[in-house]
């Protein structure tokens, strides 16, 4: 049996370390960990890298993406969900959107993109060599197989998904509008419905079978999906509007830990508790982020989400998000009503959404408030 106090000095800890960072944590762990290991977990965010506004990807190949995720059901009649943000997340993965490449307005990439040559060297990875089936076509090379494109397809599997999207008469890899339309057709398999999450994480399993490479995918997915949403702000006018604007304006900034100022994005500090340094990122943490958009209201808050809970009048947790309109401040913490335990905020905008500088490897970008666990309510200060 725990001793009476043992609960409370554990907070206490949790607290003293939250002040100590005087910045943004990410999203709280079960209280059966203890509060460092907690905080650093936390914090790591599922190793997203930095980046992934709609702002990253080439316009022709985000033209690609879209036109695959309209045309798929040509090929794949049942299947649902498929939208550009999950052909982009996987894009981002293997070929970072074919940037620094020419991208023509047929959509042919030069020069053209060929992974490493699997003949077991262990060179990027590979450790069991692939004997050769096009004969070089589109791999470029006869003495083996290498992963070609965006999307980067072995040889012999684009020859059983392979499509042509822009009608040329050639299903060529190569090809952005091909590619993506090969790939959407790929991840719809059998009558997916990709809406579902566990479906998608299949679709992402069955394109590389790594839980590691599945939640990256996944994250960059909901980074684009975010980015692409735009609230409906309806009759929000005033320093409200002024205060949304000024935070939806900052969408796809990179957070930084201990980013951000009254004056804008910023370099940050070093470090998190899981050691992520923002030194050489200039963006925003999530108060850092809280504290420009209100400055551009003519509104100054203290620097930190647990001293922001202590202005204007506060909305309880108990009310629930009904209670918040667009331009408050919303809030989660280790032990919702305890503001002490505070540890994030955001800036709703209504539907059910905030304004969000999650964690370490994320941008700033429309999340669901349910997104973040351990809600504490709000504060209204407009």
């Amino acid at each position: 049996m725990k001793r009476p106090g043992h609960r409370v000095r554990r907070w206490g800890c949790v607290i003293a370390l939250l002040m100590f960072a005087a910045v943004c944590c990410a999203a709280p762990i079960s209280g059966a960990i203890g509060a460092v290991a907690a905080l650093q977990a936390a914090a790591d965010g599922g190793g997203i890298a930095a980046g992934g506004s709609a702002a990253d990807i080439p316009a022709r190949m985000l033209t690609a993406y879209k036109k695959a995720a309209q045309q798929v059901g040509e090929y794949a009649p049942k299947c649902r969900g498929m939208a550009w943000p999950v052909l982009a997340g996987i894009a981002k993965i293997e070929s970072n959107h074919a940037v620094g490449r020419d991208i023509s307005a047929g959509g042919d990439i030069r020069p053209k993109i060929y992974g490493v040559l699997l003949n077991g060297s262990g060179a990027g990875g590979n450790t069991s060599a692939v004997a050769d089936t096009d004969n070089g076509r589109w791999d470029g090379t006869a003495d083996g197989e290498r992963a070609v494109g965006p999307f980067q397809f072995l040889p012999s599997t684009w020859e059983g998904i392979g499509k042509d999207a822009n009608g040329d008469g050639s299903a060529d890899p190569h090809n952005a509008d091909d590619a993506a339309l090969g790939a959407a057709a790929y991840l719809c398999g059998n009558g997916r419905n990709l809406a579902q999450r566990p479906a998608l994480k299949a679709a992402i399993w069955q394109y590389n079978h790594s839980d590691t490479y599945v939640a990256d995918v996944l994250g960059w997915i909901d980074q684009y999906t975010a980015a692409a949403q735009a609230p409906h702000l309806g009759r929000t006018t005033g320093k409200a509007r002024d205060v949304i604007d000024a935070a939806l304006a900052q969408r796809g900034v990179p957070y930084s830990w201990g980013g951000g100022n009254a004056a804008g994005a910023s370099y940050g500090i070093c470090c998190s508790p899981s050691g992520k340094s923002g030194t050489a990122i200039r963006g925003f943490d999530c108060s850092g982020l809280t504290t420009y958009a209100f400055a551009r209201a003519g509104i100054p808050l203290p620097r930190t989400a647990a001293a922001q809970a202590g202005t204007g009048r506060r909305i309880p947790a108990s009310v629930g998000t009904g209670e918040l309109t667009a331009g408050d401040l919303v809030f989660f913490a280790y032990a919702p009503g305890f503001d002490s335990t505070i540890y994030h905020v955001g800036i709703y905008v209504g539907g059910g959404q905030m304004i969000n500088a999650a964690r370490p490897g994320t941008v700033v970008r429309l999340d669901a408030v349910s997104a973040m666990p351990g809600f504490a309510g709000g504060a209204r200060l407009l």
